[in-house]
């Protein structure tokens, strides 16, 4: 392999969302440097990171309709049984609810956790409290998707966090979706909360890294119990 193909092939390309982000950042480096040289410096250290927030890289999703795929880059921040948000219309029974927690470090480009069919898309204004405390599922802006899938109805909601100011979702109610399939970004850390129905097993623990479009955080049709796992 050539060396251009080496570097092609390492360097993560950057989702378009972020383009005008990563030139003001580099154009105020510019100034800044004009002002004073050692700020230009400064400046593109937040450019590259400005770049790095908004990588967009390519992902090996599992195909099977029996798995659900982490939606999001992050921490396994909550594996719980709770009521799912009214606007969803799941009902009022409680659902096995996963979350992951984004931080600014990590990839926000959001990705659908199972293969089927977008019945709805609802969005909530809302506060932005830090989106790794449990409230903010109820308190903070959001925007959530209804997937029928071949075990029901599943539930993925983006959540805003303390510092994210946008959610962005391009998918659209009645289009078919694929697991692994890009729907939405955020940005600047926030989190995403998935809600399954009866029949779903969990495969990650908490405070496990999950990767969109890659980890397996619950099953179906499984005869075998949530993990067990150990910190070393």
């Amino acid at each position: 392999m050539s060396l251009f193909n080496t570097v092609r092939n390492t360097i993560v390309p950057v989702h378009k969302e972020g383009y005008p982000f990563v030139a003001a950042f580099f154009v105020a480096s510019l100034i800044l440097g004009w002002i004073f040289k050692p700020l230009f410096w400064i400046g593109m250290i937040f450019t590259l990171w400005c770049a790095y927030f908004f990588r967009d890289p390519e992902r090996v999703t599992p195909q099977d309709d029996d798995l659900v795929i982490s939606p999001a880059d992050g921490k396994v921040s909550a594996i719980q049984m709770v009521t799912p948000p009214a606007e969803l219309n799941l009902g009022s029974e409680p659902m096995l609810r996963i979350s992951v927690f984004m931080n600014v470090f990590n990839c926000h480009v959001n990705r659908a956790p199972m293969r089927g069919r977008i019945v709805s898309i609802n969005y909530r204004s809302g506060s932005f409290v830090n989106a790794e405390l449990d409230k903010a599922s109820e308190d903070n802006e959001r925007n959530g998707l209804v997937i029928e899938t071949r075990h029901g109805q599943i539930g993925v909601v983006q959540i805003a966090g303390l510092v994210a100011r946008r959610i962005l979702c391009w998918a659209n109610p009645n289009e078919p979706v694929d697991a692994g399939e890009r729907f939405g970004l955020i940005r600047f850390g926030s989190r995403l909360d998935v809600f399954l129905p009866a029949g779903a097993a969990p495969r990650v623990s908490l405070g496990q890294v999950a990767i969109a479009g890659e980890t397996v955080i619950a099953e179906f049709a499984s005869t075998k119990g949530p993990i067990i796992s150990r910190r070393s």
